[in-house]
């Protein structure tokens, strides 16, 4: 460690992380993977990484993983906000609050806290990925308040990225449909029995490494099965006008790194 070149992957113990572990330690990268998994010691030193434990949900945590990083003189030139949850239910009524609590604590706390860990730590120029999901650009009746939270960090991606470019650090979204991953649960075997296609954790751990080393900011990536990723196009609403009547600053979509 010690480089520009070290990615902090959280929820990298398993699925989508885990898997970004691997393509980005074969793109050079030196590779840190936080999580609450008692096995990420054992499978960070299968695969050739290192490994901090962190519950995303704890200002604390974070702390500490950020204290960690000081003393290993770690430069961090990528930040993975990988970890999520599913499973808010549908009964909005009868909601059960302990479990919609930690679905907004792991989905959108985590990426807060992370970011306002990691952002003093990050090198400039620095990229920051945050794993959504394409139920944050529709509705999901399955499970409305998962795809609340996947909303929730889509605005903050795209609401960020000018204060964060000027600042010399690139931020995206990614959106994959559904993943095989641990995360379907009992959804998994339903979508098996309709013959459901469904993405693997390669395609998307290839898209954040190609967002990861390009130049391009604010994008949100859309990853569907059997499709090339692309780039979502957000209606084209009039944007807001300042208070002397200039025109609010476009979106970047591009990062000059000199």
């Amino acid at each position: 460690m010690g480089t520009q070149r070290t990615a902090l992957i959280t929820g990298g113990a398993s699925g989508i992380g885990l898997t970004t572990a691997a393509r980005l330690r074969d793109e050079g990268f030196d590779v840190v993977i936080a999580d609450l998994d008692p096995n990420a010691p054992e499978v960070a030193a299968e695969l050739g990484v290192t490994a901090q434990a962190l519950d995303v949900t704890s200002v604390e945590a974070w702390e500490r993983l950020g204290a960690a990083l000081d003393a290993a003189e770690v430069e961090l030139g990528a930040l993975v906000l990988n970890a999520g949850i599913a499973g808010g239910g549908t009964d909005l009524a009868g909601l059960d609050l302990e479990r919609y609590h930690r679905l907004m604590r792991v989905n959108v706390d985590g990426v807060i806290y992370g970011l306002r860990t990691m952002l003093p730590r990050l090198a400039r120029p620095g990229v920051v990925t945050v794993t959504a999901s394409l139920a944050g650009l529709m509705g999901v009746p399955a499970d409305p308040v998962y795809a609340m939270t996947k909303h929730a960090v889509i605005g903050l991606v795209r609401s960020s990225a000018a204060e964060l470019a000027a600042q010399g650090v690139r931020i995206h979204a990614i959106c994959p449909g559904f993943v095989e991953t641990p995360l379907l649960g009992a959804a998994k075997a339903q979508l098996d029995a309709a013959a459901f296609p469904l993405l693997t954790t390669d395609e998307i751990a290839a898209a954040i490494a190609d967002l990861i080393t390009g130049r391009s900011t604010a994008q949100v990536t859309v990853l569907q099965p059997g499709r090339k990723p692309v780039d979502y196009a957000f209606a084209g609403i009039p944007g807001p006008r300042m208070l002397d009547g200039a025109k609010a600053p476009d979106l970047p979509t591009e990062l000059n790194l000199g």
